[in-house]
């Protein structure tokens, strides 16, 4: 018949320090020697050992000087109550031979504590290679696929390849939103009349596509990157009739159906961010003006780098400048001055600086802003629309 002996439950961790030269039997004598009778036979170190209670006792020393050092190791298949009791006897050996000596338990070790810990990540590592590799359920599946089929709704809009749906430009209305993931967000959630800007960057097509609708909605994300779309969509004149933005902190391409349903329902009008921005709507802008086919590469020149050129009747260039110094310009080449390309706003000073000429004069800006008091012979136009 085989015996089996009990497992190891704890493991006593104890340090000495004996003012003496003695070896690892000596040590482990005095343990033996000075333990035995203090409580009854249950709790004697050999019976303990013979019975597969106690594991064998392990020292080591380190000899220093005439002291000796070291560190005694007890394995323990009892429970904690015996074990911190087998523990305080050790740590009451106070001689080894004719020395005294000094035991202090360091610790005491939970063996299965170690073996769970050890097991529990194990089994944390099969459970995610087990993830990793088992099939698809029926609704990933469905997922998977429907989101193949979105995407092969995708079309490319324009000159500039623009991400939209298919009904972009068929559409009476017509969402604008920042990216590709917004479009096939929205495709998804039923929206087909959806294209992205792709970048702050307003690209002409989206110019010529939303001045072809009834109603455009500038769909948003609800962070610092939506802002910045929205400001340029303002500077560059783009037909907008109402901005939509995603819940704060949160991006278009992530929101739910319920979440964009709100969203567009919550859409604010055009005119009251214009409000809210103190920027005057644009109703002074002439349209159907033929200009010199220069002009749009004067446009192009200054397109984005804040600068200004004047030019007079035969397209000879009087100036070329920063707009900051724009205004105090004009007032030196007024009675010359035909034409003034420039990458900023068309405002009202001006205009009047330009009034008193009499004469026809053509503000070609990116914006007209707070102009109260257009005159008729100032024509102002937008580089957007060259």
């Amino acid at each position: 018949m085989i015996i089996s002996t009990p497992a190891i439950k704890y493991i006593v961790e104890a340090k000495i320090e004996v003012d003496g030269i003695v070896d690892r039997n000596d040590i482990i004598g005095a343990i033996f020697g000075q333990t035995e009778g203090l409580f009854s036979s249950e709790f004697d170190l050999r019976e303990l050992q013979k019975a597969g209670r106690i594991g064998r006792i392990e020292v080591s020393t380190t000899t220093h000087g005439d002291k000796t050092s070291g560190k005694i190791t007890v394995p323990s298949a009892l429970d904690k109550y015996a074990t911190a009791l087998i523990a305080a006897m050790i740590e009451n050996v106070d001689r080894v031979g004719p020395y005294p000596a000094k035991i202090k338990v360091e610790k005491i070790e939970d063996v299965r504590a170690e073996k769970r810990k050890k097991i529990i990540e194990r089994a944390r590592a099969i459970l995610y290679e087990w993830e990793k590799s088992k099939i698809p359920e029926d609704d990933e599946l469905l997922r998977e696929l429907e989101e193949s089929i979105v995407k092969a709704r995708v079309i490319e809009y324009g000159p500039d390849k623009l991400v939209a749906g298919p009904d972009a430009e068929s559409s009476d209305e017509l969402i604008i939103v920042e990216g590709r993931a917004d479009v096939i967000n929205l495709l998804k959630h039923g929206y087909r009349n959806v294209v992205a800007v792709e970048g702050v960057k307003i690209p002409k097509s989206i110019q010529t596509l939303a001045a072809k609708k009834k109603k455009v909605i500038a769909f948003l994300d609800g962070d610092r990157g939506g802002d910045m779309i929205l400001n340029e969509l303002i500077r560059m004149d783009v037909k907008i009739d109402y901005v939509a933005r995603a819940p704060y902190g949160k991006e278009v391409e992530e929101l739910t159906g319920r979440e964009i349903m709100d969203a567009l329902q919550r859409a604010t009008p055009m005119q009251e961010i214009l409000k809210s921005l103190k920027v005057k709507p644009k109703t002074t802008v002439e349209e159907e003006i033929e200009l010199p086919s220069e002009i749009r590469e004067y446009a192009k020149e200054v397109e984005g780098k804040l600068l200004a050129i004047l030019l007079d009747n035969e397209l000879r260039e009087l100036a070329k400048i920063p707009v900051s110094e724009l205004a105090q310009k004009l007032e030196e080449h007024k009675d010359e001055v035909k034409y003034v390309v420039f990458d900023g706003i068309i405002t009202q000073r001006l205009v009047d600086i330009l009034s008193d000429t009499g004469k026809d004069v053509y503000l070609i800006g990116v914006r007209v802003g707070d102009v109260v008091n257009p005159s008729p012979k100032i024509h102002m136009l937008l580089l957007s629309r060259l």
